[in-house]
């Protein structure tokens, strides 16, 4: 053969190729895969709610607005009545419309915040794991000790910079 190229030796290099393509696929791609299309859905439903409680929030904000719009009018009919008495009611109702305005949107940003911060922590751990699994996996298959003890120290030094 011209250049020392033997067709069995093509043959049997290219059928290893396969198999190891074909096992990555089975043990690395395809769970990766289906973990990012749960943790899509995952992110989308807590999207929703995100948005939910966002629009809620806005709703009740409108409903303090239109009261205070309300109070507003009553105050005016008030004020010409009793000019002082009604001042003191028309700002006492103002302030409180408006403190729980802000309670309602601090309380309902705050609840987002959280569930991110949730979120996030559970992904970094989901992904931890899952390069752990893997590396594992991978360090099963290597002949020398030292570099599987090696691996193993790194990754715990990730796991605890993770926590912190």
């Amino acid at each position: 053969m011209p250049l020392g190229l033997n067709f069995t030796q093509i043959f049997l290099h290219l059928f290893n190729f396969l198999l190891l393509f074909a096992i990555l696929y089975f043990l690395l791609y395809k769970p990766v895969k289906n973990f990012m299309v749960h943790r899509k859905e995952v992110y989308r439903k807590e999207a929703e709610e995100t948005s939910q409680n966002l629009k809620k929030s806005e709703k009740a904000r409108a409903e303090y607005e239109e009261k205070l719009a309300r109070a507003g009018e009553e105050i005016a009919g008030l004020r010409a009545k009793s000019g002082e008495e009604a001042q003191a009611h028309y700002d006492r109702q103002v302030k409180a419309a408006k403190e729980e305005a802000e309670k309602i949107l601090r309380d309902a940003r705050e609840e987002a915040e959280r569930q991110k911060a949730a979120i996030v922590q559970e992904a970094q751990k989901d992904i931890s794991d899952l390069v752990t699994d893997a590396a594992e996996k991978l360090a099963l298959h290597q002949s020398s000790q030292e570099n599987f003890e090696k691996f193993l120290d790194a990754v715990e030094a990730g796991r605890a910079e993770a926590k912190n």
